[in-house]
């Protein structure tokens, strides 16, 4: 594109003038459609907090979510059509340009494939709805030695954000998970492994974990959380010097780890009542939380 010098001027009072409103333009409507989307996910969040629901419902989480992707979608629509429009103004014959972008193309294929990857995956993830904002999720990611833990704070076509419970933000590309498990979807269960030494009741145990259950059950505080009233399991392990016995509850979605902490608490205080504890050379009686979601 050469210019004369005497055309030079008027070039930058007409292409050149809407070149600068074009791209000026397409970052205003971009900063607008985020305030507005963030106006609808703060609204959504509102609602929620408003309500008297313990726990956000399935269509709240999946209306965040959406909200969150059609953002994303109408920003990178926005700046798509502000670059073609510049290329007009600047006379670029795009005809021209087919066979050097066939190359660029298949020279960024290869890096770019993974970017394609994500966001297939990430359609996946949103129109199946497997998991959303504020679900507590556990995500394995191919090439880490350990799952990501944590809460959703965000979920594009391209990455899921989860912060785990340090307060850590992973930042986790859809298309290299290999798992991922929803730990807070419609129900979860606290699974609660009570290791006794082997010289006890197991009767006389069983009956303690029964009645906690029920005391819990019958507790405003807890039942609020539970589905229904915990139940005992029986004997879930038998090792040389102690057994484990289970106590279970269904709870509402992602409250299984409070609903867990609460049950430990009562079981050790019933069973300090009763005498029964670990031997002191196998260490100080203990409660095991191994809360699960089904």
């Amino acid at each position: 594109m050469v210019f004369p010098g005497s055309s030079l001027l008027a070039w930058l009072s007409s292409n050149g003038l809407l070149i600068v409103l074009t791209v000026l333009g397409a970052t205003l409507v971009a900063r607008f459609v985020s305030w507005g989307g963030e106006r609808i996910t703060r609204r959504i969040d509102e609602n929620y907090e408003q309500s008297d629901d313990l726990v956000r419902s399935e269509a709240t989480k999946h209306r965040h979510s959406m909200a969150q992707v059609v953002t994303w979608m109408l920003i990178s629509f926005i700046y798509i059509i502000a670059t073609l429009k510049v290329f007009d103004y600047l006379e670029l014959p795009l005809g021209t340009l087919v066979a050097p972008a066939t190359v660029i193309g298949a020279a960024l294929g290869f890096g770019a494939q993974r970017i394609v990857q994500d966001i297939l995956a990430g359609f996946f993830i949103i129109t199946e709805r497997q998991y959303g904002f504020g679900d507590t999720v556990q995500i394995s990611v191919t090439g880490a030695s350990e799952d990501a833990v944590g809460t959703v704070e965000d979920v594009t076509l391209r990455v899921t954000r989860v912060r785990s419970t340090a307060g850590e933000v992973i930042i986790v590309p859809n298309g290299q998970i290999n798992k991922a498990i929803n730990l807070s979807k419609d129900w979860a269960r606290a699974v609660v492994d009570v290791p006794i030494p082997v010289s006890a009741d197991i009767s006389d145990v069983t009956d303690i974990l029964r009645e906690v259950g029920v005391a819990a059950y019958n507790d405003t505080r807890v039942r609020e959380l539970l589905l229904d009233e915990p139940s005992v399991m029986g004997v879930e392990s038998l090792e040389v010097d102690q057994l484990s016995v289970r106590m279970v509850a269904r709870t509402l979605p992602g409250k299984q780890f409070q609903v867990g902490r609460l049950l430990r608490a009562r079981i050790a205080r019933a069973l300090r009542v009763q005498g029964i504890t670990v031997t002191p050379q196998l260490g100080t009686a203990s409660v095991v939380d191994r809360s699960e979601a089904q």
